[in-house]
């Protein structure tokens, strides 16, 4: 156990804001991966410790880059033949530049270090970014929420370059706009490598049974890949916990085995393939191919595919540990497979397109076979994870679709399903293998997915670069050219190919990039519908009597995604049934630009207005890795952390009733006499109707008012507090309620054709077809009611 909290004290009268954090750390951890991640930060690391980490990377990390081997010679020609040795050396020298470039250079040594406290991916590039820039489309952020441990940021000179920057993001919502769309578009490709990446890998190591049975027919191989797809996709809810410790020994075995096989076939066929080393070749290659080389670059840059999830995946481990996992093991035995592919393709000339199976030594075939398959495996659940939670990060950004999320593990909270993604990836992925049937045009299908993510990674680069590690302008324009020089080539090298499977992850892409769009649009309306229709509860005050409004025992959770002000849907209940709970609390779930949200910081608590009228707010906040509970736990933490602010709240002579002053622990304005008398009643003299940031209401007898004078002395002080907690646990007793609103959202008449169709139509059967809040939220059924309400944007 362990308590935090925290009081924001004005220097002059002991008046201030007091915000509660969450005291308990008694959630299901995982202790080890905690105490391996708090050893990252502090990079201390013994030798012996590195070495397991790099080990067990190796099944997380490379599987997908390790099995490109399977099909890149064929994708590189694939007429099935060459005709001059010369061009074999030529691709060979483009795949060890690729290699080095792209993996080695840009992503194992630069890329990887701009992580978000050890996350990778594109969400976190992109909350860096929102942490050191204003660019976040959904203005929930406050003050406070900077003060979180996980929200680390760099500052800077307001005339630097970096300043510069931000405020030439900041200055237009276009271009907040356009950086979102550029990480949907490097996301929705991501999600079209988790429907490709099984297609292309499974496809390929099962193709190994036709060379040594060529009677078979392509047929019978798509079978057998498309029923380990189904097996595959669906022993996905069983979780990677319990075969995970399989899969850095297969890679690992894997790695070994192509690598020695490579020294073995350069030893037998060819060794002269090792000029390649010398980038001379490269040029050779390009003078004597012209357009048919530059086309080839479109299978040259299946070499290098999965190197995106290199720094996708690369939560479970420290940059050191993937830096020597692929200088010693990954780097080495790739440019050595390559090269054996090579020496063996130079001395048969016409066995192109079954290369790697064709260069093995008939008698380790089958185990090398049975090994590729589970490699093949391991690199496409290891693509399917990732996409599983580039689908939580979108959700928690609020750009995709609410879906069930579900815990595989109970070590590891990083594990996670979602069924309904599970079953499109499938279907689609089995659509893909049985439609291509052959593994050249899945192969351009990927590579320009691959191209893509990387285009995108590098234009965020550019920015965390500026505004994060503030390099010198040379640097980041080296950077730049050397990047956008090679992807661009690969890029309008895959173009040309979009007739030939490349279409796919474009029309993948497209559709997940409009229903993450139009549901970030609609989520965004929605949130500044809130913001402008909020009422304060002055105004309220000044309705009550009308109204006959009554307090009713127990204790009313009104979820809001507003962090301040009162909700237009608490005004709409009131007004539709003229009552409310003894206690109401605000309840606002946030997820924040930032990996995780530590268990004691969750909780923000507040009252609103004097105590006599017991309403509080709490703002739960979470990280784009943190997941909702599904159990009581939520609850009871709101709950104990409103008894501690009341206990805590004795220590205080006062309290005030602005939002601004009491949530986000800096006083924005004061009223002269503070909201309470020394009777202990509301006076309505410090009521200002025209502030919508003060809230009152009307107040509810209980013990706790009587003559008493609050703060004027120790023992009157503990009093409230007893009697106030056993009020509050007597409301508790008498049932808690969750008021939800049942929104429905349409556009204005006056609105354009585009918007009505995103708002009326796309928006409208996404939310249909989607999990409710109160299931997210996992609110018992008995305890809730709906308020149902029209927002017209």
């Amino acid at each position: 156990m362990a308590s935090r909290t925290e009081m924001d004290e004005d220097s002059d009268n002991n008046k201030g804001s007091m915000w509660v954090l969450d005291q308990k750390l008694d959630q299901p951890m995982d202790e080890e991966a905690g105490r391996l991640r708090n050893m990252y930060r502090e990079k201390k690391f013994s030798t012996l410790l590195l070495l397991r980490l790099a080990f067990q990377s190796l099944g997380v990390v490379y599987g997908d880059l390790g099995t490109s081997p399977l099909y890149v010679f064929y994708n590189t020609f694939p007429s099935g033949e060459v005709n001059d040795p010369e061009d074999v050396v030529g691709a060979l020298s483009l795949i060890i530049y690729s290699l080095t470039l792209i993996p080695l250079l840009k992503y194992v040594f630069v890329v990887c270090r701009a992580n978000d406290n050890g996350q990778g991916g594109t969400f976190a590039l992109y909350s860096l970014l929102c942490r050191h820039a204003k660019i976040k489309t959904i203005p929930n952020q406050h003050r406070t929420d900077e003060q979180l441990t996980t929200y680390s940021r760099s500052t800077f000179h307001e005339h630097s370059f970096a300043a510069k920057t931000k405020r030439w993001l900041e200055k237009y919502a276009f271009r907040k706009n356009a950086l979102l769309i550029l990480v949907l578009v490097g996301t929705c490709m991501v999600i079209g490598d988790g429907i490709l990446t099984p297609a292309i890998s499974v496809l390929s190591s099962v193709g190994g049974i036709k060379v040594v049975q060529p009677g078979m027919s392509n047929g019978v191989v798509v079978l057998i890949a498309v029923i380990i797809l189904i097996g595959l996709f669906s022993l996905q809810h069983y979780g990677t916990d319990r075969v995970g410790w399989l899969f850095a020994p297969i890679v690992l075995l894997w790695f070994l085995l192509i690598g020695g096989i490579g020294i073995f076939n350069i030893w037998k066929y060819d060794s002269s393939v090792l000029k390649a080393f010398s980038p001379l070749h490269i040029f050779y290659y390009f003078k004597r191919r012209g357009k048919e080389g530059w086309v080839s670059l479109g299978g040259i840059m299946l070499s290098i595919t999965g190197t995106e999830a290199l720094f996708a995946d690369l939560a479970h481990f420290p940059v050191s540990a993937i830096q020597i996992a692929f200088t010693m093991v990954v780097f080495p035995c790739l440019l050595l497979a390559y090269s054996g592919q090579a020496a063996y393709i130079m001395d048969n000339k016409t066995h192109v397109r079954d290369a790697f199976y064709l260069s093995i030594p008939g008698s380790i075939y089958w185990p090398v076979f049975l090994i590729a398959t589970a490699a093949a495996i391991v690199a496409s659940q290891a693509t399917i994870s990732a996409t599983f939670s580039i689908i939580k990060q979108a959700l928690a950004l609020g750009c995709f679709p609410r879906v069930k999320i579900v815990h595989t593990s109970k070590k590891f909270l990083g594990q996670i399903y979602v069924p309904d993604i599970n079953w499109i990836l499938m279907i689609l992925c089995i659509a893909v293998t049985a439609g291509f049937k052959n593994q050249s045009q899945i192969g351009n299908a990927y590579g320009t997915a691959v191209v893509i993510v990387m285009l995108v990674t590098t234009f965020l680069m550019i920015l965390i670069m500026l505004l994060v590690w503030r390099c010198h302008w040379i640097l980041v324009l080296i950077f730049t050219v050397l990047s956008l020089v090679v992807e661009f080539t690969y890029f309008s090298a895959v173009l040309v190919k979009v007739n030939q499977g490349g279409w796919v992850p474009l029309v993948i892409a497209a559709a997940f990039l409009l229903i993450m769009y139009v549901w970030h649009y609609g989520t965004v309306k929605r949130y500044q519908f809130e913001m402008h229709s909020k009422v304060s509860m002055a105004w309220i005050l000044g309705l009550g009597p009308s109204l006959g409004l009554v307090r009713v025992p127990g204790i009313g959770l009104v979820y809001t995604e507003l962090a301040s002000g009162v909700p237009h849907i608490f005004s709409h209940f009131i007004t539709n049934l003229p009552a409310t709970h003894s206690v109401v609390v605000f309840v606002c779930v946030k997820y924040l630009p930032v990996y995780t949200v530590r268990e004691e910081e969750r909780f923000l608590v507040k009252r609103i207005g004097p105590k006599n009228f017991h309403m509080f707010r709490c703002v739960a906040r979470y990280g784009y890795k943190d997941l909702h509970k599904k159990d009581d736990d939520f609850e009871n933490k709101l709950f104990d952390c409103l008894f501690l602010f009341v206990r805590l709240e004795s220590m205080m002579e006062g309290c005030s009733d602005s939002d601004e002053y009491s949530l986000y622990g800096q006083q924005t304005h004061q009223s002269g006499d503070g909201p309470i008398g020394n009777n202990g009643n509301s006076s309505s003299s410090n009521i200002d109707p025209t502030m919508s940031s003060v809230d009152s209401i009307v107040p509810v007898r209980s013990p706790l008012h009587g003559n008493s004078t609050i703060g004027s002395s120790g023992q009157a002080s503990a009093q409230t507090e007893i009697d106030e907690l056993e009020f509050l646990k007597s409301c508790r007793d008498a049932g808690v309620v969750h008021i939800l609103g049942n929104t429905v959202v349409r556009a204005r008449r006056d609105s354009k054709f585009y918007k009505k169709i995103a708002i009326d139509y796309i928006y409208a059967f996404l939310r249909k077809i989607c999990r409710e809040n109160s299931v997210i939220f996992n609110i018992p059924h008995e305890s809730l009611l709906n308020v149902g309400q029209i927002f017209f944007v």
